[in-house]
């Protein structure tokens, strides 16, 4: 597996700087994922509180895929992914400098507008540079780049968390960004035009009209939506104030819990690529799916550290094996010449789950229950991989046309 990734990778420099800049960037905002709740706390904070900090930076990256996206068919990829950068450095410096809870808010919705832009970029540009033979592999190997960075990210964040206070690891993820950006600007060239994305794919609305008539596109964005929300409103809202408020857990063991799932799904990324090339993409979809069901439905019942250990290992494991899937059939699905407007709209659809899962989640847990709530993103998620199961057609073979045509 490795030998494999190596040889990819050496055979592909545009993927190296890609894998590079997205790991050097991801893990600065794994490093502010366990400190969140802490720094929303000292304000005064509930569950709620820490849900909208989160939801705020899902609302700036769920107003920002689609422009983005389609000003990278403007002006290319590169430029925008290093504005995208600097928008990173400011927004997470507004909140490491943060007096109150409203600025913090404030600072949070301008990282994610930032996030929006590096990572709607950083995913055109795989799928750029990528066939439908090698998609999965070549989304694969940048979601083992990504997937590690997250991982590693907030044992560290806790760590310094610990030494310094809960303002340094922003502090860190400022500096991360900006060298993302240095790199970016040195050392990445553009990929729009580059392969079997010359053709014209025609007018933008018509791009967007054909996505959102596409009952395929429909279903693996609703994939992309329920993951997301089970990421965003479980692991890194309500997982973390769980433990800190209920099992009275220090942030060292919170973040090695959270970044022990992200390095089990960093450990099975590639894999997951050589399955979903393989086997096909609706192959590495439905498991992953069932195994982030089982993951909350037991971190909604867990009684001790170990289990909570496990039921992360499970989200991990099955995030891993989703995601990457998910990712390659949405990019499968692009009509000739739209990589840019495909994975805006892609993004889109599952950063709604950003804003959608961390207030929801928070609600539910103020107003209800915490085990209640983790029940419910359970639900959520089942919810969308039976209809993916049952109706979703396999992209792996089908040609582009047949595809983009749903």
């Amino acid at each position: 597996m490795v030998g494999r990734i190596i040889g990819t990778l050496r055979a592909n420099q545009i993927l190296v700087w890609i894998c590079l800049i997205t790991l050097v960037n991801q893990l600065g905002f794994g490093m502010v994922i366990p400190v969140l709740p802490l720094f929303v706390q000292a304000f005064g904070g509930t569950a709620g509180a820490v849900g909208t900090a989160v939801a705020l930076y899902g609302l700036g990256r769920l107003l920002f895929n689609l422009p983005m996206g389609q000003l990278t068919e403007r002006v290319g990829r590169r430029q925008v992914l290093i504005v995208g950068e600097v928008i990173t450095v400011i927004g997470t410096l507004l909140c490491a400098l943060a007096p109150t809870y409203g600025v913090l808010l404030i600072g949070r919705f301008v990282g994610g507008v930032g996030g929006a832009t590096v990572l709607t970029v950083s995913q055109i540009m795989v799928a750029d540079i990528s066939k439908r033979e090698n998609r999965g592999r070549m989304m694969g190997i940048y979601m083992s780049f990504f997937q590690f960075a997250v991982g590693i990210g907030p044992v560290i964040g806790g760590l310094v968390a610990t030494a310094l206070g809960p303002r340094a690891p922003f502090f860190a993820f400022a500096a991360l960004a900006a060298l993302a950006g240095f790199v970016g600007a040195t050392r990445l060239i553009e990929t729009r035009g580059i392969g079997q994305q010359t053709a014209r794919a025609g007018s933008t609305g018509r791009v967007y009209r054909d996505l959102l008539t596409n009952p395929a596109f429909l279903l693996v964005g609703g994939m992309n939506f329920a993951a997301t929300a089970a990421r965003t409103g479980g692991i890194f809202t309500l997982v973390p104030a769980i433990a800190y408020a209920v099992s009275h857990l220090p942030a060292a063991e919170v973040g090695f819990a959270i970044t022990a799932a992200n390095l089990l799904n960093l450990a099975t990324a590639s894999v997951a690529g050589s399955v979903t090339d393989r086997y096909g993409r609706k192959a590495t979809i439905l498991p992953g799916g069932l195994l982030v069901v089982v993951a909350f439905s037991l971190l909604a019942i867990q009684s001790s550290y170990p289990i909570f250990v496990m039921s992360t290992l499970f989200w991990g494991l099955g995030a891993s094996l989703s995601n990457t899937a998910a990712s390659a059939y949405a990019a499968d699905l692009a009509p000739a010449g739209a990589n840019g407007p495909t994975m805006g709209v892609y993004r889109t659809l599952g950063d709604i789950g950003y804003v959608v899962g961390p207030l929801g989640v928070g609600f539910l847990a103020d107003r209800f229950s915490a085990p209640g709530a983790l029940f419910a993103i359970a639900g959520l998620v089942l919810l969308v991989v039976v209809p993916f199961g049952l109706f979703a057609r396999e992209t792996r073979r089908a040609p582009r046309t047949e595809a983009a045509l749903g």
